[in-house]
């Protein structure tokens, strides 16, 4: 149970970090986005990994790292973290301003999918391989990694690469739920696609 409450904990701030910053207008919300994902799996990553995000977690499982068991259990804390976090946002700097604009569906699901696919690859280098471990910068390239890819296609998908993130960006309102398949899909599949780069790149690496 430990390891699901620190997921829970972990993609609590995460999404309260998105929420806060976005609807406040912070100019630079990635950079806080990052780090509120570094620290956060500096925190939690020794005790459940810090995936804080399902697409993750599906990576981390496809490569051998994660326990089937754990991965239904993961998916739903990191989702629970995900709707809290959005409630507390929302009370604590009230809903956006304007209702979210139309995505391009194409655009929006290789964006989805690049950045996705970045992320979970950067995981399973740095944080599973043997390559890398025991390192301390695991944390810290994870986070840049979002933080890329929220300043790069935050403005043309809304930046999840995430569906713990998906979900709770749409409670917020900051996505409209019609949306959220193109956030599972895309995600998803980057963490799959990412599992199985690895696994080519790294044969020897069981």
């Amino acid at each position: 149970m430990n390891k699901y409450i620190a997921e829970l904990i972990g993609t609590f701030f995460l999404v309260l970090t998105i929420g806060c910053t976005v609807i406040s207008g912070v100019s630079v919300a990635p950079i806080a986005i990052g780090a509120a994902l570094m620290v956060m799996i500096f925190a939690g990553g020794h005790v459940s990994g810090g995936h804080f995000n399902p697409a993750v977690t599906l990576a981390v499982f496809l490569r051998g790292r994660c326990d089937a068991k754990d991965v239904v259990p993961y998916w739903i804390f990191q989702i629970v973290g995900a709707v809290l976090a959005a409630l507390v946002a929302t009370f604590l700097v009230g809903p956006p301003a304007k209702p979210p604009g139309d995505l391009n569906v194409a655009k929006s699901l290789l964006a989805e999918f690049l950045f996705t696919f970045a992320l979970a690859y950067v995981v399973l280098n740095a944080a599973t391989a043997k390559g890398t471990s025991g390192n301390s910068f695991y944390g810290l390239a994870i986070g840049m990694t979002v933080m890329t890819g929220a300043f790069a296609v935050g403005g043309i998908s809304g930046g999840a690469f995430n569906p713990a993130v998906a979900v709770g960006i749409s409670v917020m309102g900051l996505a409209a739920w019609p949306n959220i398949w193109i956030y599972l899909v895309a995600n998803l599949a980057g963490g799959a696609v990412a599992a199985t780069m690895f696994k080519l790149l790294n044969p020897d690496d069981k």
